[in-house]
C-alpha cells in the first residue's frame, strides 16, 4: 500500500490551458496525459468553460467541495453535480462545459484509456475495505475528514487526512474513520 499526501501532487496545466489541476495518482507513474491507463487529479473550478478532451478515455467526476457543478453536454444534455451526488461517468472525448453553482468549487476527476482499464468510483464512509486483485489498482481519497490505516501484516499503520490517499495494488487494506468521521471516494480500476 502506498500513502499519497495531498501536498505530493504533481502540479500541471488543463490540457485545455483553462486551468490547473493537482495529479494524485497515475499508471504509469510519471505517464504524460497522452499516455496514461489511468489517472486521478483534483481541480478547482473558478469559472466557466469547456472540458479537456481525452480521445478514448472515460472519465468520472466528482464535486468535493463548492455548491456544485453544472455540466452542459454538447448534445443539450444538462448534470448537476454537487456534494451529494453519486459520481458521474461520461466520455471525455465528449464536448462538455462546466459551470460552478454558487462559487468555486473542488472535483476529484477519475481517468482511464479505454482497452487499458475501466473504472468505478463510490462515494462512503469509513470503515472501508480497499482491495486489488492482480493486475488491478484501488485508491481511496478522504474527500472530508480523516481516517486511519491500521498496521497490519508489518506494515505500521498511518493518519490519512482530508486530500490525502491510500492505493493499494495487488492486496487489501482496511480504513477506519477518524474521531470526527470521514467522507471516501473509493476507486476501483481494473484491467480491460
Amino acid at each position: 500500500m502506498r500513502i499519497i499526501r495531498s501536498a505530493e501532487g504533481r502540479r500541471m496545466p488543463w490540457k485545455n490551458g483553462g486551468g490547473e489541476t493537482v495529479e494524485i495518482a497515475c499508471f504509469p507513474e510519471g505517464a504524460g496525459l497522452n499516455d496514461f491507463g489511468w489517472r486521478v487529479s483534483s481541480a478547482r473550478v473558478a469559472v466557466a468553460g469547456p472540458f479537456s478532451l481525452f480521445p478514448g478515455v472515460d472519465r468520472t467526476l466528482s464535486v468535493l467541495t463548492g455548491d456544485g457543478l453544472m455540466l452542459d453536454f454538447a448534445d443539450g444534455a444538462e448534470v448537476r453535480l454537487d456534494l451529494a451526488s453519486a459520481p458521474y461517468a461520461f466520455p471525455a472525448d465528449v464536448p462538455v462545459a462546466g459551470t460552478p453553482l454558487g462559487g468555486p468549487i473542488t472535483d476529484l476527476n477519475v481517468m482511464t484509456r479505454r482497452g487499458m482499464f475501466a473504472h468505478r468510483v463510490t462515494r462512503m464512509s469509513a470503515p472501508a475495505r480497499l482491495a486489488a486483485g492482480a493486475g488491478a489498482f484501488a485508491l481511496a481519497f478522504v474527500a472530508a475528514g480523516e481516517a486511519q490505516v491500521p498496521a497490519q501484516d508489518g506494515r505500521p499503520g498511518a493518519a490519512l487526512a482530508s486530500g490525502d490517499a491510500a492505493l493499494v495494488t495487488g492486496g487489501a487494506a482496511m480504513l477506519l474513520p477518524g474521531p470526527e468521521g470521514c467522507r471516501l471516494l473509493l476507486v476501483e480500476f481494473a484491467p480491460a
